[in-house]
């Protein structure tokens, strides 16, 4: 299977070669073609399979006929994360570098401002984190009933951050799912996620090509029972096992995130700490 098969536009098809694919993935496979005969999608796929491009490729085509009014966007696309929706936003400028289309992307610790004048203008694609979409939306400078695409990403992160309740807000406030092609991709489809989708989509495709399981084959997982205050000599011990590899680590609050990276900055570690009160600037810097 190659991408000229799947009914994507020349322009397209263009902008995927010169990103160097050639074939698609099994999701983009499966999905594209629903999406471009405006089905609903439920998608069901883990992080790293190309699922972003699944939607995105198809979107473009989609959106190319058509124009954007102020304030009123076409297509609206949430990620859990403000890196996920930078992300999603790369792909666009990638994929549709042969179509005029107009994208905004809001996310927090960016000038609500400066996304204010873009979303003025007129955007086509619209990239946004809920909270930063709400608070655009509840101030008036956003109107939804426009979204003739929505897309929810990462429907199970969605869930676990707490946004379900945003997410049903936005659903009520976007034209109804008869009036609106409708996508849904997510890692895992548990009750609380297939409950969403009955609610707010129209008789959805389900595309699923692996195991519904929300931890891969290549994770090795090892459990430590050790006392609070064991826990950093334990770390410096794993670290140093894995002597020149990168690691993540997460923690419970964003001041033990900030105490973390001045210890292990302490011990001779180059750490680097992301929280939710940093500027997105600093959070990129730190990811670089």
């Amino acid at each position: 299977m190659t991408f000229d098969l799947l009914g994507l536009s020349d322009g397209v098809l263009r902008a995927v070669t010169d990103a160097g694919y050639e074939t698609p993935t099994p999701i983009q496979e499966q999905a594209i073609p629903f999406v471009l005969m405006g089905r609903d999608v439920l998608g069901c796929a883990q992080t790293g399979t190309g699922k972003t491009a699944s939607f995105t490729l198809p979107m473009i085509d989609i959106l190319s006929h058509g124009r954007a009014r102020a304030r009123m966007p076409r297509s609206l696309i949430l990620e859990p994360t403000r890196e996920l929706a930078a992300q999603v936003a790369e792909n666009f400028e990638v994929y549709g570098k042969y179509h005029k289309l107009n994208m905004a992307l809001l996310i927090g610790g960016v000038s609500f401002v400066d996304q204010s004048r873009i979303i003025d203008r007129g955007a086509d694609v619209l990239i946004a984190t809920p909270g930063r979409l709400l608070d655009h939306f509840e101030r008036g400078g956003l109107l939804l009933r426009g979204v003739d695409v929505l897309v929810i990403d990462e429907a199970d992160r969605m869930f676990d951050m707490g946004f379900i309740a945003d997410l049903r807000y936005l659903f009520r406030n976007c034209s109804p799912y008869d009036k609106r092609q409708s996508m849904l991709f997510s890692a895992t489809l548990n009750h609380r996620v297939m409950e969403l989708c009955y609610e707010h989509m129209n008789n959805p495709v389900r595309v699923a090509i692996e195991p519904e399981k929300a931890v891969v084959d290549q994770i090795t997982q090892i459990l430590y029972h050790v006392g609070q205050h064991e826990k950093f000599n334990l770390l410096l011990g794993l670290m140093k096992q894995e002597a020149g590899e990168k690691v993540l680590i997460f923690c419970n609050t964003k001041i033990e995130a900030e105490i973390l990276e001045w210890k292990l900055n302490h011990n001779g570690y180059n750490a680097g700490q992301i929280s939710g009160d940093l500027h997105q600037r600093a959070r990129i810097k730190v990811l670089e």
